[in-house]
């Protein structure tokens, strides 16, 4: 994160595309998630895995043999994936806590969950809190819509308003998580704050455990382009960690292409590979708001530039139509959710595009595409012109 102890560019102009291919390299790994993961979270109550939808009517358009979305509209009971990070991140936080106090004495205050949010992670870990008995203190930049704001209230969680943006918020939280029995929980990174986003970062993998079963289920083989909204990047880095994960995948005769989706006001991942080095940008309003992000998570950044194959940046516009489209085939999808069809329709479908962009992730026309829809409508209201209800288009509103 930029101004946390970082190092990033300078705020370099927009890029002249919103497209970069960056093959990566087939005979690159990582070190795979814990293989306990998917199991604690069964464990959870009302854990059941999200749906992994499939929609014909898409795969003609796209030009592919089969189109797949996983519905994260329900996840542990609320509207996005978020849940799966901050509740294995909490577990591992809680346990390396000392187990009790000694004989005789009483146990001290509840720890405060502190971060900062965009909607969603802030809502996920004021829930986590509140199940396990801790308190959550959330700061939420202006561009959070008054309903999600709200949301997170209704949890249980203190409430700190930044009139800036996010990465403001981010300061803002790390500064108070300083305090006496408080501890951040953020899903970015940066030198100095890395172990507990890696830890969110891990929670994400029982997101892509499932849909691997699901896709068996299916009679689906292995999937040939992977697209994935990008804010951050912790996502992003748990694909990368997902499909490039060590002796896991050695030996598969595929490896899908990786495709990371941003808003074209907030395209820190996509003008981060275009520079060939992690930098911020300076971001503008957008509808996608979770994906509103200015700076890659240190923690990110190496998997992301190693294991992506392309990114692509998408329009408010181009997100609601996803989001209408994704709604009239029966799937609950807000805009960030829905941006990972526009930027596969972006890269497969995309005018003036031609074959580059497809022969460029070697997606030809019996290729399986997942699409991670990350947020139901639930998560982000929007108003009739695609903008967050209640916000004008310039950003500036109640928050």
């Amino acid at each position: 994160m930029a101004g946390r102890g970082g190092t990033v560019g300078p705020v370099p102009p927009a890029p002249a595309t919103t497209w970069f291919a960056h093959p990566a390299d087939r005979g690159w790994t990582c070190a795979p998630a814990p293989a306990e993961v998917p199991d604690f979270h069964a464990g959870l109550p009302g854990y059941a895995p999200t749906p992994l939808t499939e929609l014909p009517s898409l795969a003609a358009e796209l030009g592919v043999g089969r189109v797949f979305v996983k519905d994260e509209s329900a996840r542990l009971g609320l509207p996005a994936f978020k849940a799966l990070g901050a509740s294995w991140a909490v577990r591992r936080v809680l346990a390396r806590r000392a187990p009790g106090p000694p004989a005789g004495r009483t146990p001290g205050p509840p720890l405060v969950l502190v971060t900062a949010t965009d909607g969603n992670h802030g809502r996920a870990v004021a829930r986590t809190a509140r199940l396990l008995g801790q308190r959550a203190h959330v700061f939420v930049p202006r561009s959070v819509h008054p309903a999600a704001v709200a949301a997170i209230e209704a949890e249980g969680a203190r409430i700190t308003l930044v009139p800036g943006p996010y990465d403001e918020a981010v300061r803002s939280a790390a500064d108070a998580a300083a305090g006496p029995d408080a501890v951040l929980v953020q899903d970015t990174a940066w030198p100095g704050y890395e172990e507990i986003p890696g830890w969110i970062v891990e929670g994400y993998s029982t997101l892509f455990t499932e849909i691997d079963a699901q896709l068996s289920a299916a009679g689906a083989g292995p999937p040939g382009l992977v697209a994935v909204p990008v804010g951050v990047g912790s996502l992003a880095q748990a694909a990368v960690t997902h499909y490039r994960g060590g002796a896991r995948h050695r030996g598969r005769p595929a490896r899908p292409a990786l495709l990371s989706v941003e808003p074209d006001t907030a395209a820190c991942v996509l003008a981060s590979l275009v520079q060939g080095r992690r930098v911020a940008v300076a971001t503008g309003a957008t509808s996608m708001a979770g994906l509103n992000c200015g700076t890659p998570s240190t923690l990110a950044w190496p998997l992301l530039r190693a294991g992506l194959d392309a990114a692509v940046a998408v329009t408010d516009e181009e997100s609601a139509l996803a989001v209408r489209d994704l709604a009239a085939l029966g799937v609950s999808s807000g805009p960030c959710g829905a941006a990972s069809l526009a930027g596969a329709r972006a890269v497969l479908t995309g005018t003036g595009t031609g074959t580059g962009r497809r022969d460029a992730l070697g997606i030809g026309p019996d290729a399986t595409v997942v699409l991670l829809s990350t947020e139901g409508a639930a998560a982000n209201p929007v108003g009739a012109a695609g903008t967050p209800s209640g916000r004008p288009p310039d950003g500036r509103g109640v928050l």
